[in-house]
């Protein structure tokens, strides 16, 4: 799993060189580009260091900035101040599938092209994007449906196909932990010696996803595996396990 989350980094650093380099800027005299992920996390200043490169190799300014927790109330302030400076475009990962439409039309409307990366708004299709909130011109991220899959497939294998194990999520209404979560329990439904238990969300705190496996366990104490959605949901949930000296 650990190689299968480092070729998705190394893959969205790629990417984003595309897709700079793949754009016009015959109507910027100066081009800028805006990029603005979703949170502190090492994924996104992966993805940092290929816009870098990108913007290098393209001689264009990018301007960075990143919230420190995940929620509209830290990306958004974010974002109208990047809208401000009219950025010819805007790379962005969005905190929330549907709260973040409206900030980012307004983006759209002030002739800004905007790219999604990692996740998408709206009620889009999980591989393209797409949905009711057609105006970001593409849609960069790793299969997550599938990831979910890999991670269900792995766990089974590790825990002898049988047992009870549960997914730890960040928040709901987030595209890519959304579709893994999807993708985690639709495999899972595969293995009937397998149970599975409640989803649970830790608000993209660690600390939270650590109580949450020593209550888990409480319940549980014969509970096989977790499978942690996104960075913080693993690192919190192994923390947890750690603690319990499981």
């Amino acid at each position: 799993m650990k190689r299968f989350v480092s070729r998705c980094m190394v893959a969205a650093s790629r990417i984003i060189v595309f897709s700079l380099s793949g754009l016009s800027w015959a109507d910027a005299a100066h081009p800028v580009v805006a990029l603005l992920p979703s949170v502190v996390d090492p994924f996104y200043f992966t993805m940092h260091r290929g816009a870098e490169r990108a913007a290098k190799e393209e001689n264009v300014e990018l301007l960075f900035q990143v919230p420190k927790v995940w929620n509209t109330s830290e990306q958004v302030p974010i974002l109208k101040a990047f809208i401000a400076k009219r950025p010819d475009l805007l790379l962005i990962s969005p905190v929330d599938k549907q709260q973040l439409i409206g900030p980012l039309k307004e983006a759209a409307d002030a002739d800004i092209k905007v790219i999604t990366l990692d996740t998408y708004i709206g009620n889009g299709h999980y591989q393209t994007g797409k949905g009711d909130a057609d105006f970001p011109l593409s849609y960069i991220a790793s299969e997550n449906l599938e990831g979910g899959r890999v991670a269900a497939r792995a766990l089974a294998k590790a825990i002898g196909d049988k047992g009870t194990v549960y997914c730890e999520n960040t928040k709901p209404g987030i595209s890519s932990t959304d579709a893994r979560a999807e993708g985690f329990a639709e495999e899972m439904n595969k293995h009937p010696n397998i149970t599975v238990l409640q989803t649970l969300y830790n608000e993209d705190d660690a600390n939270q996803a650590a109580a949450h496996v020593a209550a888990v366990l409480a319940r549980n104490p014969d509970l096989a595996g977790v499978f942690g959605a996104n960075t913080f949901s693993g690192s919190g949930a192994a923390q947890g396990v750690k603690a319990a000296g499981k």
